[in-house]
């Protein structure tokens, strides 16, 4: 299996090689550079795209075409790494997956408030990735799961918290980078997670508060129990014929990239 990770900084896309074991590079078009962990049953190839939701997903389209070209498409791409976290339920040092990967401030502003793209006719602004899988690598990590918001400008106060809080009920962490990861994912038919690991409050700016250090540490963690949740629900290969009745080998189940 084949999995692509998307960070938005290199101490990110570091903290996830950690877990993956020693890690080589190749250099994409574009000038990305691809860190590739060798050996494991599931291939992480991790690379950090830059910050906020067009680099993301710039980024990411790249990898996933220059796959595509060489005939080795990803099975599923992985929005990593830290952000935001919503109190209480997500406190510092813990870790979400996003059971929907949602635009937050993608929309119009009007004299009733915001309204989403969605609302104005065009567009989306929410992705939903597979609940199976989910439920699976959250219970693998020891995470919850809920709401991840993308947004181009971090929240700094009370009230902008309340508000993201009120607008999308069950929200739990704050990002930059997942809605890219995913519209990019979705336009090539690969699945999409997200995983962040909570280095701060969202709120207030407090850099005093702020255990970065932490979080990346949950995030190495984190990515330590994925092979195992991924292998585990994609399930088992299948028996192969018998000899005596065909050649060929059944194709291992995995993950499978929507059409």
């Amino acid at each position: 299996m084949r999995v692509l990770v998307v960070t938005a900084v290199a101490a990110e896309r570091d903290a996830v090689c950690a877990a993956a074991g020693p890690c080589d590079g190749t250099t994409l078009p574009g000038g990305y550079e691809l860190r590739r962990a060798a050996g494991l049953p599931v291939a992480f190839e991790v690379l950090a795209a830059g910050v906020g939701p067009a680099a993301a997903a710039a980024g990411t389209a790249t990898a996933l075409t220059a796959a595509a070209l060489t005939g080795q498409p990803y099975d599923l791409v992985v929005s990593a790494g830290i952000g935001g976290g919503f109190s209480p339920g997500a406190p510092l040092g813990s870790v979400v997956v996003a059971d929907a990967i949602v635009a937050a401030d993608l929309g119009a502003e009007t004299p009733d408030g915001f309204v989403p793209v969605t609302e104005l006719g065009f567009g989306t602004v929410a992705h939903r990735p597979d609940p199976a899988l989910v439920r699976a690598v959250a219970a693998a990590a020891g995470a919850v799961a809920g709401t991840v918001v993308t947004v181009s400008t971090v929240t700094g106060s009370a009230a902008r918290a309340a508000e993201l809080a009120e607008r999308h009920p069950g929200v739990l962490a704050e990002a930059m980078e997942g809605f890219g990861v995913a519209e990019a994912a979705a336009a090539h038919g690969v699945p999409v997670l997200e995983v962040r690991t909570v280095s701060n409050a969202v709120g207030p700016r407090d850099r005093a508060a702020w255990r970065i250090g932490d979080a990346l540490a949950a995030l190495t963690g984190a990515f330590r129990t994925l092979p195992g949740a991924l292998t585990a629900t994609a399930g088992p290969a299948p028996e192969p014929p018998p000899r005596s009745a065909s050649l060929t080998r059944g194709t291992p189940t995995s993950l499978r990239r929507t059409p």
